[in-house]
């Protein structure tokens, strides 16, 4: 696909994955009766329910990445290069805060209002990287051994993930900057989001070197290491989930 529509691809479905994330944390919460743990579960199923649909629908278009520390590691592994993975990410943002707005407006909230809800702390930056290392990993090892269930395993990571990490697995950068501009079930203070991301991207950063030599890629953070064993330099896409 032209550039245009990858970039309104990536727009639309972030706008629709914030929509979800937020929505269904907003009527989890209203719905629970005040149980927390019940209104997680409702917002993990259906998180992983709008991923599996919204991959599967623009992943033939963009790829279906969503996230910034994904088009990064796409990036890093020049399947991308760096001015568009600079313009998937502008695009990434732009849709999460329309997402987050859309959320609002079927709630009758506030178009945009800062979150309260408190994360940060040692053990909530570690959460944020094990789960973005993690989701790399899912992307990473998934689509070289299965790339039609990449859908179905990274929904299946992030639901997980929502109940194995102190954070719920934010796991990317533009969700964790929309989010803290709702102050829902799903928000994070805006003082407690650059924590996050730097968390978010360097867990990104380890798997894409980890994973460029646990998988013999050939990326760019592979290449060095294989120079001198000869080895053909095909770069290898990230995913295919069409």
């Amino acid at each position: 696909m032209d550039l245009p529509r990858r970039l309104v691809a990536e727009w639309l479905g972030t706008a629709l994955l914030l929509a979800t994330v937020v929505g269904s944390g907003i009527m989890a919460e209203r719905l629970s009766g005040g149980s927390v743990g019940l209104a997680l579960l409702a917002n993990a199923i259906a998180t992983g329910g709008g991923l599996v649909a919204l991959i599967l629908t623009f992943g033939g278009v963009s790829g279906a990445h969503f996230n910034p520390a994904v088009s990064l590691a796409a990036a890093l592994r020049r399947e991308l290069s760096g001015r568009e993975a600079g313009l998937y990410m502008l695009a990434q943002l732009l849709g999460a805060f329309c997402g987050v707005a859309a959320a609002h407006g079927m709630f009758g909230e506030p178009l945009f209002f800062a979150s309260q809800h408190v994360r940060t702390g040692p053990a909530q930056w570690w959460s944020e990287f094990v789960a973005t290392f993690g989701l790399l990993a899912v992307i990473f090892g998934c689509s070289r051994s299965r790339p039609e269930a990449v859908p179905y395993a990274v929904a299946s990571y992030i639901v997980g993930a929502y109940w194995f990490t102190a954070s719920t697995s934010f796991a990317n950068p533009a969700v964790t900057l929309a989010r803290a501009a709702t102050d829902t079930f799903a928000g994070i203070r805006p003082l407690d989001a650059p924590g996050f991301i730097a968390a978010q991207l360097a867990g990104a950063l380890a798997a894409t070197v980890l994973f460029g030599w646990l998988l013999r890629d050939k990326s760019p953070l592979a290449l060095d290491l294989m120079a001198n064993a000869g080895e053909d330099r095909t770069v290898k896409p990230l995913h295919d989930e069409a």
